[in-house]
């Protein structure tokens, strides 16, 4: 997606005030307006600036495009957000709803799964929900874990300047949680004048050395010998539910998969784990290993490279 710079399209520097922004704001709406402006880029100029402001007026979204620094050098292909960028914000989603849809930057940075909300809900004098991001490992989600997370809340100044407050939640994360879901803490969104909304939590999985997952599935690389992968037998291997009995087949084939039905993140039903067999060979260390290995080029009639043709 293309990157936007929202202060550039306003013509205002990063540390502008709300008041020099919505100053900005109103004279680019009035100079590209379609019913003024018959230009040919009027239309896209004038939606740009509307995006511009819908970000830069909300001190949340824009503490949180902050983060994101400014545009990446040329030639380096289609922008991509940090994974990370938003770790510890709580911001208000928003912005238009159906013909006026904004850009594909905005919608991936500012659209999440429990919905756009647009500030406080009118007439209820509930705040609007906010959202925000929590890391867990693959072992909480087998067992449930207790968080106590983070996060910076933008708080506007009198002169308009935006600084960053920390805040403490305590986040309960459920058993069996998969990655993209979203755990609501009620009352712990935007305040308003009768009620906070409330904080919605996309769960992600911090990067793991042995898994990977795929929803409720588990996938990862199982080493075994040569003589295991040859003879066949059992190897007991460790799972985040704890270890496990797996038969490997005789003549077991570096690559092939193996599945562990039901051991992968709980649920209803639980997800499987598939083991991608990986044969390692051990280091020639010592005249006993190379003896061993010599006697067995000799006495076993086999090429692996039978299968490529040729004399």
């Amino acid at each position: 997606m293309e990157f936007k710079d929202y202060y550039k399209v306003l013509g205002v520097a990063r540390d502008a005030t709300a008041d020099e922004i919505k100053k900005a704001f109103r004279k680019g709406a009035r100079k590209y307006h379609p019913d003024i402006n018959a230009g040919a880029d009027a239309e896209a100029m004038f939606k740009d600036v509307n995006e511009a402001y819908e970000v830069l007026k909300d001190p949340e979204r824009r503490a949180a495009y902050d983060q994101l620094g400014k545009e990446p050098p040329q030639g380096q292909g289609r922008y991509q957000p940090p994974p990370d960028w938003d770790n510890g914000f709580a911001f208000s989603e928003g912005g238009p709803q159906g013909d006026e849809g904004f850009s594909d930057f905005f919608e991936t940075l500012f659209r999440r799964g429990s919905g756009p909300t647009g500030g406080m809900r009118m007439g209820s004098g509930r705040g609007a929900d906010s959202h925000g991001r929590v890391e867990i490992s693959i072992e909480d989600a087998y067992s449930g874990a207790d968080r106590i997370l983070s996060l910076r809340s933008p708080v506007v100044g009198p002169n308009g300047t935006v600084t960053m407050q920390d805040r403490k939640v305590s986040v309960h994360v459920p058993k069996g949680v998969s990655a993209g879901q979203h755990i609501r803490l009620a009352g712990q969104g935007a305040p308003g004048a009768k009620a906070a909304g409330d904080l919605f939590l996309e769960v992600a999985f911090a990067p793991h050395p042995i898994y990977r997952p795929e929803g409720k599935d588990l996938y990862l690389d199982l080493p075994i010998a040569p003589w295991e992968a040859a003879l066949g037998g059992h190897v007991v291997m460790p799972t985040p539910g704890g270890k496990v009995d797996l038969r490997i087949p005789e003549n077991a084939r570096s690559g092939q998969k193996m599945r562990l039905k039901g051991k992968g993140l709980p649920g209803t039903p639980a997800g499987n784990i598939y083991a991608t067999l990986k044969i390692v060979n051990p280091k020639v260390e010592t005249e006993e290993a190379r003896a061993f290995f010599e006697k067995m080029a000799k006495d076993l009639a086999f090429d692996p490279r039978a299968g490529l043709g040729g004399k």
